[in-house]
């Protein structure tokens, strides 16, 4: 019989529908009962493409015995972290402190107010080495909470003191300065692994916010160590394990310090700051393997991760049949019943196939050596491989779409699909590819309509008529990410089409963002609404982790909103947020991504570039093309269709800005300054020549 998960729309929650586990979702009905009958809480947060959160439900939550202990001792709630970050991000703070490490699945002991008292991540269920089991400590935390009140009162005082200080932590002010991004610089240096790229040992992280800034650290300076911290991390992590090598598409993060063995999740907001990433390092090298890896990422997320209505999905399971890694990797009997005996000798010499396997005995594939070593160092045909990999990649992807696939966490996220949004609509306006522009534009009237509510943004939407229960439903309030994160987007999905409707769109969100999130006071925004239920803490990320987080990309898209629609105002509340950092950025490098790349756009001289004329006419397409396919990452772009000879546009940008002798022409302007105005994409790529730094 199913519990009280069976009417959500979360995959994770309906996932543990049918546990014995009296589980309730986070709300009042389990505050309530807790209050009522003075019951501790047990709760866990977890998501669904968690490998250890099914580990566990397999082991504890499935099991009679234990899901007896937990129903007569607590009330049991379950959290969807990706549907609640503010839940995950308070109580992992409270794990945290009391255990020095965090994770999930996640499992905190709450009083029936909600303050936690005791908190771990995976439990097994029996003692295991120096972790106890799992219904051992659900008896000593009953036992304590009714024997030793006294004892959890004052623990749990100390613990929201702890927490409720790191909510109102504030940096020392600083004065911005282009000497931070330069200490920034040398800190990642000093981090940098010079052998296999990315940053510190294993487990290993993409981290393509830091590798952002970098890009855009070169762009600025030159520097040549910038560029090529970059050019080797993307290079080892495309030819490692953590990328799909037949399918497309990053997994979460590499378990060594090789790239070779990755967690086998893949994660929307991954896959999405990854294929920009590699876009841009095609723009600023031209390097075509770049371009390969973004395209074969976009197609894996249009193939796999992409709705009907145009949203896209949040993430697919580590696990398929109950193994990770399972639907990902072969033997090369499997390979060799597929090609052949010559052209698997081929295809496995180039994938790092071999019988004893580099994953319990099976192969990850992977790319040690290009192409032309492996010829080299085994006789072969350097033509002929490459029809090998060719035939191979193409044979192999076929025969494991048959395979069970991982499971699919199908609700969509509003935050993680604008991230998703500015890379369809970047790799559209780059490559010219209308596949590309019709899923950005289809996915932004989607998450301007299905994801609002009376002009309120919501964080979730279920797509999916799998379960036949809600499906189509959106809900809970957007967070401060949501907003931001899909305001980027919109600007993104504006500078593709010209089309004045998304920058409207994307300005009243930035005045949304600011009347529910921002502190006046302090000049911070807070991740809830002024218009959230009320927690225990009101909670404010202030790193950059997996993904950016909501004050950094709010800092970043405040700079630009400021030049588009002409309002000091925002640049003003951007400067105050940078500064409210202090010199965090350049001291915690690798946890400062965004906001390192939002502080190198306010150091910068942005090009405001205008194009006038018709969108589809030959000549603003060739001017648009120019600007497009370039690396410009302090350029804000916009359109005007007709002229403006008597300047009565509101916004500074477009003023007096008209065609030349009939023609479209460009514009390209500094602080609302304009050069002359020219007609052809040759004038106008010298004009976008990078300038000197001041």
């Amino acid at each position: 019989m199913p519990n009280r998960l069976a009417s959500e729309t979360s995959p994770y929650l309906l996932q543990h529908a049918h546990n014995p586990v009296d589980w309730y979702p986070w709300g009042q009905e389990a505050l309530e009962r807790a209050r009522a009958e003075d019951k501790p809480i047990l709760l866990s947060i977890g998501y669904s493409a968690c490998h250890w959160c099914h580990v566990m439900e397999r082991e504890s939550f499935e099991n009679d015995d234990t899901a007896r202990l937990m129903n007569d001792n607590f009330v049991n709630i379950k959290v969807d972290r990706e549907e609640r970050p503010d839940l995950d991000s308070i109580y992992m703070q409270a794990v945290l402190a009391l255990t020095g490490h965090g994770g999930w699945p996640m499992t905190v002991f709450l009083t029936p107010s909600g303050e936690p008292f005791y908190g771990g991540t995976y439990f097994p269920p029996q003692d295991r080495g120096s972790m106890p089991g799992f219904p051992r400590v659900l008896l000593a935390m009953s036992q304590a909470y009714q024997t030793r009140r006294n004892e959890v009162t004052q623990a749990t005082a100390e613990l929201v003191s702890r927490l409720k200080q790191g909510a109102s932590m504030r940096a020392m002010p600083a004065l911005i300065t282009r000497e931070m991004l330069d200490q920034a610089l040398k800190g990642l240096d000093g981090a940098f692994d010079g052998y296999e790229g990315g940053f510190a040992d294993a487990p290993k992280f993409p981290q393509p916010m830091t590798l952002d800034f970098l890009l855009r650290y070169y762009h600025t300076t030159h520097d040549a160590k910038a560029l090529h911290m970059v050019e080797l991390s993307l290079q080892k992590m495309a030819r490692g394990g953590i990328y799909d090598q037949l399918g497309g598409g990053f997994h979460r993060y590499s378990t060594d310090a090789r790239w070779l063995v990755p967690h086998f999740e893949k994660m929307l907001y991954d896959n999405a700051l990854l294929s920009r990433l590699y876009l841009d390092a095609f723009k600023v090298t031209g390097r075509s393997f770049y371009r390969r890896v973004a395209e074969e990422t976009l197609s894996y997320v249009l193939r796999e991760m992409t709705g009907p209505e145009g949203g896209f999905y949040s993430s697919q399971d580590a696990d398929s049949e109950g193994e990770e890694g399972k639907f990902f990797v072969w033997t090369p009997q499997e390979i060799e019943s597929l090609l052949g005996k010559e052209d698997a000798a081929l295809f496995s010499a180039y994938y790092d196939v071999t019988d004893m396997g580099n994953f319990e005995g099976k192969n990850i594939l992977n790319v040690p050596s290009d192409a032309a070593s492996v010829a080299r160092e085994i006789g072969a045909n350097i033509e002929k491989l490459a029809l090998a990999i060719q035939k191979g990649k193409k044979l192999l992807l076929e025969a494991r779409e048959k395979r069970i696939h991982p499971g699919r966490d199908d609700k969509v996220l509003t935050a993680w699909n604008g991230l998703m949004l500015r890379s369809f609509a970047e790799a559209a306006a780059a490559l010219d590819n209308p596949q590309y522009r019709e899923a950005a534009v289809a996915g932004a009237q989607f998450l301007t309509t299905s994801l609002v509510d009376n002009g309120r943004l919501l964080r979730t939407y279920k797509t999916s008529p799998s379960t036949g229960l809600r499906a189509g439903q959106a809900r809970l309030k957007g967070y401060l990410e949501d907003y931001s994160f899909l305001i980027d987007g919109l600007i993104a999905v504006y500078e593709l089409t010209l089309d004045p409707h998304w920058l409207d769109q994307s300005r009243r969100l930035t005045d949304s963002m600011l009347d529910l999130f921002w502190d006046d006071a302090d000049g911070v925004f807070y991740d809830t609404g002024k218009d959230h239920e009320a927690l225990l803490v009101r909670p404010r990320e202030l790193f950059d982790n997996a993904m950016p987080c909501g004050s950094s990309v709010a800092a970043d898209v405040l700079l630009r909103v400021s030049l588009l629609a002409g309002s000091d105002d925002y640049k003003a509340k951007a400067g105050r947020l940078l500064n409210s950092m202090g010199n965090m950025p350049a001291q915690y490098v690798t946890g400062m991504g965004r906001w390192l790349v939002a502080l190198d756009f306010y150091l910068a001289r942005p090009n405001e570039i205008v194009i006038v004329g018709p969108r589809n006419h030959p000549a603003a397409r060739a001017l648009l093309t120019t600007v497009h396919t370039r690396y410009l990452p302090h350029k804000v772009l916009a359109g005007l269709e007709h002229d403006d000879p008597m300047g009565t546009n509101p916004s500074p940008l477009f003023k007096f800005r008209t065609q030349v002798q009939g023609k479209p022409a460009a514009y390209v302007c500094e602080n609302y300054a304009c050069l002359l105005p020219v007609t052809t994409p040759e004038d106008l790529a010298k004009q976008l020549e990078p300038q000197p730094s001041a």
